[in-house]
């Protein structure tokens, strides 16, 4: 598919200035491509027996993107969500990508006298809690871990649970990257962080680099190696961990890589006494809202803060309260 050029500066501005990651860009690619499609049609532009994912995007210029109104920007929001199924989240993400791309418009390339989406608003986000493994659970998937790759394997699984890392961060370490007990990790935005390791982790590294291959390696940088001895790729690493995941009769379904992440953080803040902003500090968040969906209160705390109520006994025994 041919892009207009103006979307294509949009996003190379995105990548190379503001250090947006590549899956976020990817997104906002999708996104102004669904959004001058709507546009065309809602415009009328295109026959109405032409198929919506075959309407061409190549011609639009600066002209059509001046027509664009808040209005149409509210209706294609409404398209996304009735037409599209979008929900909240994703609803959301289209929000802050026509933000910046009209800010863009406007204060950089200034081909906008005004932004229409200036006083766009996002969809409300009623706020949920993350899913996560329990300890229990979570010690349970790590001492299931077996077959060919199994340090391998352990060793992943072991940094996703005491590191919170995210699954790009993981799949891009190099051997140079660790040094002694810390792990420097090139998070979003190429902004780089530094992890420290655990004994479990050290351990785990330590049991793999014993196994790991030596000869015919196609990126000898990497610690984390496929089976084709070369970087071990997302999808071979999301696999893995949905085989291990079923191995350990847990339910790979609800429980993905991302999810691991969640069970580290959620597991630091509840047994760590780790307080909010280191937590944001090890997650590499860059926004401490985002970090603030892990301090979550569980429903055994609950029990527990009722049952210390200074009258949750009293009337029933023989307790004196002064």
């Amino acid at each position: 598919m041919e892009f207009p050029i103006i979307v294509e500066d949009f996003l190379n501005y995105m990548e190379t200035i503001r250090g947006k990651s590549p899956n976020t860009v990817k997104a906002y690619q999708y996104d102004l491509i669904l959004l001058f499609r709507f546009m065309k049609q809602r415009f009328k532009l295109v026959p109405g027996n032409v198929d919506f994912e075959e309407i061409n995007i190549a011609d639009i210029d600066e002209t059509f993107i001046q027509k664009i109104k808040l209005n149409d920007l509210y209706a294609f929001i409404s398209f996304a969500a009735k037409t599209r199924n979008n929900a909240q989240y994703a609803r959301a993400r289209k929000v802050a990508c026509l933000r910046s791309f009209f800010k863009y418009l406007m204060d950089k390339v200034k081909i906008l006298d005004s932004n229409p989406a200036m006083e766009l608003e996002p969809p409300k986000i009623y706020s949920r809690h993350p899913v996560y493994l329990q300890l229990k659970e979570a010690q349970k998937l790590i001492n299931s871990i077996e077959g060919t790759h199994k340090e391998r394997d352990k060793a992943i699984i072991t940094l996703f649970l005491n590191c919170g890392l995210r699954l790009s961060e993981l799949t891009n370490i190099k051997l140079e990257d660790i040094q002694e007990d810390t792990l420097k990790v090139v998070g979003k935005g190429n902004k780089e962080r530094t992890v420290y390791l655990s004994n479990a982790c050290l351990k785990a590294i330590e049991e793999y680099m014993k196994v790991r291959s030596t000869e015919g390696i196609k990126n000898k940088s990497a610690l984390f190696l496929s089976q084709q001895k070369k970087q071990i790729s997302e999808r071979t690493v999301q696999h893995l961990v949905k085989k291990h995941l079923n191995n350990a009769g847990l339910d790979s379904d609800k429980v993905s890589v991302h999810k691991l992440r969640h069970t580290a953080a959620t597991l630091m803040y509840q047994y760590g006494e780790v307080d909010i902003r280191a937590l944001q500090q090890i997650l590499g968040h860059e926004n401490i809202s985002t970090t603030q969906i892990y301090t979550h209160i569980d429903n055994e705390q609950l029990r527990r803060a009722s049952q210390k109520n200074p009258l949750a006994n009293f009337g029933y025994d023989s307790i004196d309260i002064e």
